[in-house]
């Protein structure tokens, strides 16, 4: 069987992020995050950890997701809106199916607490 990276192919996956990127960045509360972001860089990065992720070749050789997001106060609301995003443009402009979606979210659900930090004050 085919990995879902062998079914939609590298240039797919650089259009998905490609798209991604739009929608994050025209998202009025998401936008701050990438504030002085070198945008290429990232998106090089996503596409890397996006094939890697659907079974692709290449090698996700970026900083650990904990320590690429670590300070910049991610909400859990926010991580959810970032996800919800990829999915919507995974399912809605590329047409993926519910496996790939599936997955995708499965491992959104992993990282989720590399990502995300605590609010101020919150318990250890």
């Amino acid at each position: 069987m085919a990995s879902y990276y062998e079914q939609v192919g590298a240039s797919t996956i650089r259009d998905v992020v490609d798209r991604f990127y739009v929608v994050v960045l025209d998202d009025a509360e998401l936008k701050p995050y990438f504030d002085g972001v070198d945008m290429v860089r990232l998106k090089r990065h996503m596409v890397m950890l996006l094939c890697s992720v659907l079974g692709g070749p290449e090698v996700y050789e970026g900083h650990d997701l904990g320590d690429a997001h670590r300070g910049m106060g991610i909400t859990g609301a926010h991580y959810e809106r970032v996800g919800q995003i990829l999915v919507t443009v995974l399912r809605e402009d590329f047409g993926a199916d519910d496996g790939l979606v599936e997955h995708v979210a499965t491992v959104l659900g992993q990282v989720r607490g590399s990502i995300v930090e605590k609010p101020v004050g919150a318990a250890g």
